[in-house]
């Protein structure tokens, strides 16, 4: 196969580049199961929050905090474990996170108080933080850069989006069939089937140098995104004008902040700023940014607008969202395709582009009936595009990355997942939800997504270069600025 010199652009394979093997195929399936697991995590329980706080008698404020305790570690923790893994095996801390994850998912199934519960749901977010960045960087070195990597990472990508989508449809109907306890039972029986399958299949991967953990480098970022998760989760519900939101808010930029400081001089940095400084690397996460954040504040809005504004029942809205997620397959199958023939950089700023205009779709609904087709058409063409851009972002920040530092690069795109999933709807989800009209709130909200997206998809094709100017050489190892 060749590569131009364009490194994230790929030409399409020889007629005899060879298909995957079965081996590779359940390697893929082991890793991919893990990852649709924890996407499922991330929206199974919201439909079952207000039974499940009349059974455990959490009020309303508390039941926050069954999304949160998940949030903070499965967010705060994935560099660390990215770069533990990196260094001390990422098989060995793949399987343990699934093993952590499965006992954490029967705890909070057989839940009996608060307490029990909320402690499964952090032990799930833990498991979480190590299964994400050790699994993709496994995947990532399993199969090598081009054809192989980019169908992986188009599966992978799938799962993900279709996991999320999956887990709003199945957590209604496992609450209103089952109870809320079926919702957690579902995540202990994916991870106890997945887990042993995976020690025969996986192969250790790890650098072939131990350098000293970065401890300075852990305990700022640690910190620093477990005080922006709190802050930004919190302010989901109760504003940004809590003490604790504003203390955190602003504890965790003076974290980060060190912690940037702290990489600058230390001779075996956790994150490496020169890898920072990677043109695809600090574009790619923008774009993963705001791909993950706007497109989880149309999934929250428009459930809203279905539901108190249309009288959508929870079962109808749930096929709403099945028709997007049939979408999303629809997406995962082709995008490698272009991916292969447009690069993962032009992919990249094409899929912003169409996921910004079909949001703009939404401005359109109406109190009206007929709304529902509208909604139907245009989140389920929005999320093909938001589909295509995830794998392409994932593409374009691991291309010419070494092996060795696969775990830190998946790391920071899987961060970028989690904070941009759980931004967007503290940031513009409010609108919609403290509006006295819910119709304009969401017209709003959509009219700032679709901005958003346009004017990301603008600046990453002039940072990018995806033009001419960016085949001339390779961009991975420029610095910002330069040229």
């Amino acid at each position: 196969m060749a590569i131009d010199t364009d490194l994230t652009r790929t030409k399409s394979p020889a007629p005899g580049t060879p298909r995957m093997s079965r081996r590779d195929k359940l390697v893929l399936f082991v890793l991919c199961a893990a990852q649709f697991m924890v996407a499922l995590d991330f929206s199974v329980l919201n439909v079952a929050l207000p039974v499940l706080g009349a059974d455990l008698g959490m009020d309303r404020s508390a039941l926050q905090w069954a999304v949160t305790a998940f949030a903070l570690p499965s967010g705060g923790f994935l560099l660390l474990f990215g770069r533990i893994g990196d260094l001390y095996g990422r098989r060995r801390l793949f399987l343990a996170g699934l093993a952590l994850f499965a006992a954490a998912s029967v705890l909070a199934t057989l839940a009996w108080d608060p307490a029990s519960f909320l402690a499964g749901r952090a032990l799930q977010g833990l498991g979480a933080a190590v299964i994400v960045p050790t699994g993709m960087s496994l995947l990532t070195t399993t199969f090598p850069e081009g054809p192989a990597r980019d169908r992986a990472l188009g599966i992978s990508g799938t799962l993900l989006s279709l996991g999320f989508t999956i887990g709003v449809v199945a957590g209604g109907v496992l609450t209103d069939t089952l109870g809320w306890r079926s919702t957690m039972g579902l995540l202990a029986l994916f991870a106890l089937l997945v887990l042993p399958l995976a020690p025969g299949l996986l192969p250790e991967s790890r650098t072939p140098a131990r350098p000293h953990l970065d401890v300075p480098g852990a305990v700022t970022v640690t910190g620093g995104l477990l005080s922006l998760i709190y802050a930004l989760t919190t302010a989901a519900g109760h504003g940004f004008a809590r003490a604790d939101v504003l203390t955190t808010l602003v504890l965790g930029l003076v974290l980060l902040t060190a912690f940037a400081v702290v990489e600058s001089r230390t001779s075996a940095p956790l994150v490496s700023l020169p890898m920072l400084r990677r043109r695809t690397v600090a574009w790619g996460n923008l774009g993963g940014l705001v791909t993950f954040s706007m497109m989880s504040t149309v999934v929250f809005v428009l459930t809203l607008y279905l539901q108190d504004v249309l009288r959508l029942s929870a079962w109808e809205t749930g096929l709403v969202f099945g028709a997007q997620g049939i979408a999303s397959v629809l997406a995962g199958s082709v995008t490698p395709r272009f991916v292969g023939r447009l690069g993962a950089r032009r992919t990249l700023v094409l899929s912003l582009a169409g996921q910004g205009v079909f949001t703009g779709g939404l401005l359109f609904l109406d109190a009206h009936a007929w709304s529902v087709w509208l909604a139907t058409a245009a989140v389920s063409l929005a999320s093909m595009f938001h589909l295509g851009a995830i794998i392409s972002y994932g593409l374009t920040v691991t291309s010419g990355v070494p092996d060795g530092e696969q775990g830190l690069a998946t790391g920071l795109v899987t961060s970028t997942q989690q904070v941009g999933i759980t931004v967007g709807i503290p940031l513009l989800g409010v609108l919609a939800t403290t509006s006295d009209d819910l119709m304009a709130g969401t017209r709003t909200v959509m009219a700032l997504d679709t901005g958003i997206v346009l004017a990301a998809a603008a600046l990453l094709a002039v940072g990018l270069r995806t033009g001419r100017a960016a085949a001339s050489g390779p961009v991975e190892t420029e610095p910002l600025g330069t040229r």
